[in-house]
């Protein structure tokens, strides 16, 4: 860890001196890509400077108690050693969380899909109790929204809406919705009143700045069509619908919300650029990272994650176990007892020591 340290340090000074050229100060993308980075370690770079500066002082004290001083002086000496040992437990395990990729994008914005799964119209109504569930949720934290895509269904439920969400927290809160949500119900449209097993999937992303990942144009193909709604019909009589494929994978964003064309491209975009941090990271945690994986849930969208019981008016998070009784205040976005259980769950995860 300590290495690695080192070079954020090393990275730290070398863009403070960047940033001090007359050349560099002249261009202004480049001068503020330079002072982003630089404002993104300086939170690293200070604890860990703080914590070097208590292991020198640790030292230093170790080697007074090796001469001989008056009795008082030395008591003096170990007690003012236990309170820097236990500041460097606590540097430590602030550095650690700051260091990890999920807290570091704690801050950041977010995109939120939800798809109907398996369950027909129904489902397509429980995406649309889960979408209403999450802008509760964000209304109470004081977090703004804006749907980016939708495909409504006759009955009022989503196909498909994906929305932003953005605000302190909002990632570290919503983060672990992402996977396969189940709700159990009479549907309005069963005549005999028999349970039904509905599905929709979460998908919770970091939404990238542009300087955070950069697409190459080549690399994309834009259509453009008529915007249709519910059940086919046209919703305008002009093409501003757009489509986005990334060719090197052939993923394909839709984008059809607004009546302009160069707004839905832009929102088509920044659904891309999430979906592919999203991927990106994904595939860099599969190379490096042998270890075991949260037993909260690893945030893939095929991971049942929790079932909605309406006859027994229960919702119960499979990852960890909690069981809440009070249904109707979830769907209402009364969340808090879920979330920061969850959050809990994290953190003792991990505090766990790694297995041998």
């Amino acid at each position: 860890m300590f290495e690695e340290l080192e070079k954020l340090e090393q990275r730290y000074n070398e863009l403070e001196r960047l940033l001090a050229e007359p050349k560099v100060a002249s261009g202004q993308s480049q001068y503020s890509n330079l002072a982003k980075e630089l404002s993104q370690l300086s939170g690293k770079v200070t604890l860990f400077r703080e914590l070097k500066k208590v292991v020198k002082e640790i030292e230093d004290l170790e080697g007074v108690l090796k001469e001989a001083y008056e009795k008082e002086f030395l008591e003096l000496a170990r007690k003012e050693l236990d309170n820097l040992k236990k500041r460097k437990v606590e540097l430590g395990e602030r550095l650690k969380n700051a260091t990890s990729e999920a807290e570091a994008d704690l801050d950041k914005d977010i995109i939120v899909e939800i798809r109907a799964g398996t369950g027909g119209q129904e489902a397509s109504i429980f995406a649309a109790d889960l979408y209403r569930m999450y802008t509760k949720y964000a209304a109470r934290k004081g977090w703004p929204t804006e749907i980016i895509s939708s495909h409504a269904t006759e009955l009022g439920g989503y196909k498909e809406i994906i929305f932003g969400v953005k605000g302190k927290d909002a990632y570290k809160m919503l983060k672990f919705e992402s996977g396969v949500h189940r709700v159990q119900r009479v549907p309005e449209t069963e005549a005999s009143g028999r349970i039904h097993t509905s599905t929709a999937t979460v998908a919770v992303l970091v939404e990238p700045e542009e300087v955070d990942l950069v697409i190459d144009p080549k690399d994309i193909k834009i259509d453009v069509f008529r915007s249709s709604g519910p059940g086919g019909q046209s919703v305008n009589t002009a093409d501003s619908a757009v489509r986005i494929t990334y060719l090197p994978t052939e993923m394909i964003v839709t984008c059809q919300d607004e009546r302009s064309q160069l707004k839905n491209k832009n929102k088509a975009l920044r659904v891309l650029r999430a979906r592919l941090l999203k991927q990106k990271i994904q595939e860099e945690f599969k190379r490096v990272s042998q270890e075991r994986k949260s037993q909260i849930g690893s945030g893939d969208r095929s991971e049942k994650i929790r079932t909605y019981n309406f006859p027994d008016r229960r919702v119960t998070d499979h990852r960890i176990g909690i069981t809440i009784h009070r249904l109707e205040g979830v769907l209402e976005g009364d969340l808090d007892e879920i979330v920061e259980s969850l959050l809990k769950a994290s953190k003792e995860k991990r505090n766990e020591p790694c297995p041998s």
